[in-house]
Parts: structure tokens; sequence; C-alpha cells
């Protein structure tokens, strides 16, 4: 039993470590570095809540367009591809985004008043929610071309490596690339746990100042990635030294480095398709005209599948229909909607759920997360994407079961039953720490795919397009998040901070429904889908 144990956690723990490289960490440090942004997530809620006047459904809204800059991967990867050797400007670039973005937030925690005369307090929240992402963006189409240099090609004496060998690092790279991601997550929980530790008794000032100190370390965020990218540069150099005392031709020893060795010519469909996206959203949503969302959506959809019908003629047709196959699955799981902060402030002021105890839940969600990254990978890489994306469109559903029935009551009756042990606090434990694991799987098959089989010049583009495919299933989520806070109603408490009158009275009546409707939705039309996909001749990774 102990030797069967062993040879588990050898294989799906301790191999993943052995097959760390030195090489794959500048990737990791700018995938870290997004983690490591939901440092501000707790506090941005609670400054949405107590200090703006804003209704779940103006920011599902918001949520909407914090989503679109991530259909910008379309262009930023082909440039990547175009400039490969000078993409670290980029990482820069958005650093630069990421730190106006929290120095607005600072600005309006610690001077509203002075903010406040510049443009309203809710237009300067607005265009901190707008910078951050596009900064991330900018970073992370950098980041997913770094992972491919990452992975050598060849050997310390310029000979190739067998393929199977680099489709195990590509797929080892990749899961790496989301433990850091997970991982900053779990340092981001622990952090709060700790700034947050004698929030039940602190005044409205010292709740403040927290909050500024919390968006003060956050600026230490854009630092890392840059870190990152000096270290790969570093690291280059270093590569390049040997390959070239082994005996390697400068110019193909310089190559080997960078990981393409063939020069990247300007897909004009692909920049021309992007230029007319940009243009289109722009004047799109600076316009009053009704349904400006929606049609932003269809026709950002339309561009982007338009470019990736160019763009897979590259293609072999089996490879061709496996990408498409798993595109769409993906896209579709998701795309589901959810039932919007309302939730959030719902468990905040009738399960009395505070900024400790919201970290908590972040903190045992990232953790288990993380480890769901190992006890996943073998499950991964012998199943098919159809496959794993039913599994956790299922297992999700079941365990989110919980939540809804508290809403019903049902951690009062567990309370009564159990003498106040099983409470609402234990049951939303007991969830999280069930549910956290499946979370970050759905998207690894398809990155290792596309590193290990998409063409060496064309690498940047394929992460990119595919991507802004994908994350626009994120934009088809808020609007269809927003369209369910259209149909059921959800307000929390406003009160005004001077006088303590109620401006907004809280309403979470419709809640429950709401709940219901979200969970049915996001069991059906996956698994719907999923039996569409291999009813046809398309396949999944």
């Amino acid at each position: 039993m102990l030797t069967r144990a062993y040879q588990w956690f050898d294989r799906n723990i301790l191999e993943l470590g052995r097959e760390l490289r030195l090489s794959y960490l500048p990737p990791l440090m700018v995938s870290l570095a997004y983690g490591v942004s939901s440092l501000t997530a707790i506090v941005g809620t609670f400054f949405v809540k107590d200090y703006l006047g804003l209704s779940a459904e103006f920011l599902a809204a918001l949520g909407f367009w914090a989503g679109i800059p991530w259909a910008l991967k379309m262009p930023l990867g082909h440039l990547v591809d175009l400039i490969w050797r000078y993409k670290a400007a980029l990482v820069f670039l958005g650093a630069g985004l990421l730190t106006g973005s929290l120095l607005i937030m600072i600005g309006l925690l610690a001077s509203p008043d002075a903010m406040a005369t510049v443009m309203p307090v809710g237009a300067w929240f607005v265009v901190s929610v707008l910078l951050a992402p596009i900064g991330y963006v900018v970073q992370d189409v950098v980041a997913d071309a770094m992972t491919v240099e990452a992975v050598p090609r060849v050997d310390a004496k310029g000979r190739a490596l067998p393929a199977g060998q680099l489709r195990l690092m590509h797929t080892t790279m990749q899961t790496l690339g989301r433990v850091a991601l997970v991982g900053g997550g779990v340092l981001v929980s622990l952090l709060n746990i700790y700034m947050f530790a004698d929030v039940d008794s602190m005044s409205e000032a010292d709740k403040l100042a927290v909050y500024i100190r919390i968006y003060e370390m956050a600026l230490l965020i854009p630092v890392v990635s840059v870190l990152g990218v000096l270290l790969a540069a570093w690291l280059k150099l270093r590569r390049f030294r040997q390959l070239r005392r082994s005996g390697i031709a400068s110019s193909d020893a310089w190559g080997m480095v960078h990981g393409q060795l063939e020069r990247t010519a300007p897909n004009w469909w692909i920049l021309g398709g992007s230029l007319v996206f940009v243009v289109f959203t722009v004047s799109m949503g600076l316009s009053d005209i009704p349904f400006n969302q929606e049609i932003i959506f269809i026709g950002s959809l339309a561009i982007v599948l338009f470019l990736m019908q160019r763009l897979v003629k590259v293609l072999e047709p089996e490879a061709r229909r496996v990408l498409v196959g798993t595109a769409i699955i993906i896209f579709v799981y998701r795309a589901m909607p959810g039932p919007g902060p309302g939730e959030t402030w719902w468990m905040i002021d009738e399960l009395a759920f505070d900024q400790k105890f919201i970290s908590v839940l972040s903190l045992i969600g990232a953790s288990l997360a993380l480890f769901g990254m190992f006890l996943f990978r073998r499950f991964m890489a012998e199943r098919s994407i159809a496959f794993v994306v039913a599994f956790l469109t299922i297992v999700s559903t079941i365990l989110y079961l919980p939540v809804v029935g508290m809403y019903y009551g049902l951690h009062e009756w567990t309370a009564a039953f159990t003498g106040g042990v099983v409470d609402a606090r234990f049951i939303a434990l007991v969830n999280t720490a069930l549910e956290s694991p499946l979370g970050q799987v759905a998207m690894i098959a398809l990155l290792a795919w596309i590193a290990n089989s998409a063409p060496a010049h064309l690498k940047a583009t394929f992460f990119a397009v595919m991507a802004s495919f994908t994350n626009l299933a994120l934009s088809a989520s808020q609007l269809g998040t927003k369209y369910l806070n259209q149909v059921y109603t959800i307000t929390r408490e406003v009160t005004d901070r001077a006088t303590g009158a109620i401006q907004v009275a809280a309403d979470y009546s419709e809640l429950g429904w709401l709940l219901v409707t979200a969970m049915v939705i996001t069991l059906v039309l996956p698994l719907l889908v999923i039996g569409l996909v291999r009813s046809t001749r398309l396949r999944s990774a």
C-alpha cells in the first residue's frame, strides 16, 4: 500500500519537480505576477460595496468591457512573432499600465476628494478597471511566447531533441505556468489573512489604511514580471555562449536560443482584421447605440473566427479538426454565466463573511487548486478535452449545490442538527476545498497542444488567436451574467457615509432563482455542445 502511494506521489508530483528547468523560470515569473494580481481583489470587492453605489448589472457590464482587451491578444501575438527578439519591450509597457491602474486606486482610497475634482470617483474606478487587463494582456502574450523559448529544441551540442521528449517538456511547461499562476493566488491569500487579521475590531480609518497598504504592496507585481524578462535575457546570453563553445555558428546558435529559426512575414489579414476589430470596438463602445455590447461581441467574434479560419489553413486537416473542436468546447465551457456580485454581497451581508474569512476561503481554494495541477496532470494527459470538460461540468454542478442550499437555509438546519458545528462557514470551507482543484485544468491541454504542434514561426500568433477566441468566451459569460441580473434584481444596502442614512435597501429575495438558473445553464450547455462536437468530424485534444 505504501509502495503504491509513493509511486503515485513520485509519478504525479516529484516527477514534475524533476522536469523543472532553469529556463522555465522567466515565463513562470510573469505567470506568477498575473497570479499575484488577485492581491487587490478582496479590497476591490469591499471598496465597491462600501464606497461606490454601482449596481450588480453595471458591474457585470463593466466586466464585459474589462474582458475585451483579452481579445487584443490576436494582433499582439502576431506582433510578438514579428518583433520576436525585441518582445521584452512589451512587458515594460504592460508594467507601466498596471502601475497606472494601481496608482489610481491608491489615489481613490487616500484622496478621493482630490481625485473627484478631476472627474467622478466612479469614472476613475472604471479607468483603473480597464487599464489593468490591458497591462496583463500585453504581458501575457509575451509570456506565452516565452514558454516556447523556455523549452530547448536542441541539447548542449546543438542536436535536435526527440519529438516525445519535446511534447513532454511543453506539457510540463504549460502545467508549471498554471502552477505559478495558482501559486501566486496562494501567496496572496496568506498575505490577505495576515493583513485582515483584526479587521472586525478596526475603525473605518484603520480599514482604509489597510486597503491602501495592500494596493501599495501590489506595486511590486509589475516589478516581478520585469525581473522575469531580464532573467530571460541573461539565460539566453548564457545559452548562446554555450552553443558557440560547442562549435555552432553564431546565426544558428542565435536562432536556437530564441526558438524561432524562420523569419515571420507580416500576415496582413491578421493585422488588418485586428485594426478593424479595434476601430469597431472603440467606436461602438463610445456610442450610445442600443445593445452596443452585444453588437461588439458579435462583431468581435465574427472577426476572430474569420482570422482563425485564415490561420488554421497552415495546419494539416487532422490537426485543424483537433484545434477547432478543442477551441469550441473550451469556449462554451468558459462562456457560462455566473450569478454576479450579488452572491458575494449576500455572503457578506447575510452570512457575515468578513475580509479575513474570504481570505481564508481564497487560501484554501488556491492551495487545493495548486494541488489539483499535480493531481490531474496524468488525468489530463490521458483523457480528451471533451471528457475532461464533461467531468468538470458535472462535478462542479454537484459541488455548487450546497451554496444554493445555504440560500434556502441549509446551514441553519445543519447547524441545529450538529450543535453549531456545520454552519455556513463550515459548508463554505468544505465546498471550496472540494471544488477548487477543478478550476484550472481546462486550458492546459489546449496550450500544450499549441506549444507542441503549431508552426515554429507562428507560435505566438496561434497562442494569441486561440486565446482571443477563448477569451471572448469570458465576454459572453459577462453578457450572460448581465442578462441574469436584469431578470433577477439583486441590491445591497448603500448608506450615506456622512449621515448613515440608507440610500438603497438590500434585497436578496430573487437571489435563489438567480443561483438556480445559473447552475442549470452551466450544467446543460457544455454537455450539449460536447455531444454536438463528438457527433461531427471535429475532434478534441
